[in-house]
């Protein structure tokens, strides 16, 4: 879903801005790996790794969804994604974690979106002046400049709005830790989405599907598409990269937020197992601020947790309630006070300057605050842009050092019996259903 509609928000307090110390946090996630955990992965542990980043583009328009029950989904997708690894992977085998984004607006024209705004104004004053005309003209210009944003592949000499290079703090975090992963491109998507109820997520599922297969084949024969067609992310220039044998895809984690939230979610349930590529395992879905899917589809066999904040004005799918009581694997809910919808992506967050960046927040009542989302309406300490994201990077981490590398040690945050460092009491409420596996 998208948040240009929701107004802007205070920047948090002082406590905020430093509630979580990054050295505190990355000590927690540095705990080696047990013996178990690294004999599962091919010899590699968890840890302190040196990271490096790669990009891959096979084009704006390379993917074309499949026709699925719900429909023919009308549109193509690029696939691309930018890359970050462990720079020693000649140690073993790495799990993979893919990262979907979502979005409506993919093309950073300032001009447009200067003109959306004139033209949302206009709209407004002439509507509560009673000049129906007037407003309707104005809510043309609107739609003029609205589909120069959310345009594919965008105009001539438009950058696109790279939301896939939003989430390059975690995905270096997670490198760092022994993983590789790989953020993609859903931008095609995001432009082609509205109005397509039916077939939209199971669109954002193929996608996944069709990446993962991708480095399926990369890692079992170091061929296939993805082969010879790495770049350099500061200079384009073509790099090679072995992965040959060394991406564990019996071991796979995703992450999606907003509507990529809803799509990982979809592509993880019960009923879309059977579409995951050959030699393909999904151990883990971690889905942040999740818009709802369609179908609902139940989710009882793969771990996930949601994170979500309270005065995110998106308001995202529940499904940690859809499902608990049914999994047969353990589920996590984290409820994030002070955390809006856009601070998880930080190409949609204002310090980066990016077309369509802000806020999302609803104002509190008081500076520094935000008014609740979950029916409490309270005002909130919001939190700033670097704290929500230390501390998404603090359960993302755990969650999937847990599920992927089997880590044992991370159960406690993941209950809620324990904090990371620097997290004061009150700031993430946990849930979980099902107990955590002991072995």
């Amino acid at each position: 879903m998208g948040i240009r509609d929701f107004r802007r928000a205070a920047i948090g307090s002082g406590w905020a801005r430093t509630c979580l110390a990054a050295a505190a946090v990355a000590a927690l996630l540095v705990v080696p790996a047990p013996a178990e955990a690294a004999e599962a992965t091919g010899g590699v542990q968890a840890g302190s790794h040196r990271v490096a980043s790669v990009r891959y583009n096979l084009g704006d328009r390379a993917f074309v969804p499949p026709p699925v029950e719900a429909g023919q989904y009308e549109g193509a997708n690029e696939l691309a994604g930018v890359v970050h690894y462990p720079t020693d992977l000649a140690r073993g085998r790495f799990p993979l974690v893919v990262v979907q984004h979502g979005l409506w607006d993919t093309c950073a024209d300032r001009p447009a979106s200067v003109d959306l705004a004139a033209a949302l104004k206009a709209r407004d004053a002439a509507m509560a002046a009673g000049d129906t005309v007037e407003a309707e003209r104005q809510q043309k210009l609107a739609d003029i400049a609205g589909d120069k944003l959310r345009g594919w592949p965008c105009a001539p000499g438009i950058e696109q709005i790279s939301s896939k290079n939003g989430y390059d703090y975690l995905a270096r975090d997670l490198a760092a830790q022994g993983f590789v992963v790989v953020s993609i491109g859903t931008n095609g998507i995001n432009a082609t989405s509205f109005g397509q109820a039916p077939t939209v997520y199971h669109a954002r599922a193929a996608l996944l599907n069709r990446h993962l297969a991708m480095w399926q084949q990369l890692s079992a024969t170091g061929g296939g598409e993805l082969a010879h067609h790495f770049t350099d992310p500061r200079d384009g220039r073509p790099r090679r990269v072995d992965f040959r044998g060394r991406v564990d895809m019996a071991n796979v984690g995703t992450v999606g937020h907003s509507m990529g939230g809803g799509g990982v979610m979809q592509q993880a349930a019960d009923l879309r197992r059977g579409d995951w590529p050959a030699g393909v395992t999904v151990k883990g879905v971690f889905a942040l601020a999740p818009t709802s899917n369609w179908d609902n589809e139940p989710v009882t066999h793969v771990p996930f947790a949601v994170m979500w904040g309270t005065c995110d004005a998106v308001r995202g799918g529940n499904y940690f309630e859809w499902n608990a009581g049914r999994n047969t694997v353990p589920i996590h809910k984290f409820t994030v006070h002070g955390a809006n919808h856009a601070f998880f992506n930080t190409q949609w967050s204002p310090s980066s300057g990016q077309v369509s960046a802000q806020d999302d927040a609803v104002p509190g009542s008081k500076p520094g605050t935000c008014l609740s989302q979950d029916d409490r309406n309270l005002d909130e300490v919001s939190l700033t842009e670097p704290t929500q994201r230390t501390l998404t990077t603090a359960y993302a981490s755990a969650f999937f050092r847990r599920y992927l590398y089997g880590e044992t040690g991370f159960d406690p945050i993941l209950s809620g019996t324990r904090r990371p460092p620097g997290v004061p009491a009150g700031v993430v409420d946990t849930r979980v259903d099902h107990p955590l596996p002991t072995g």
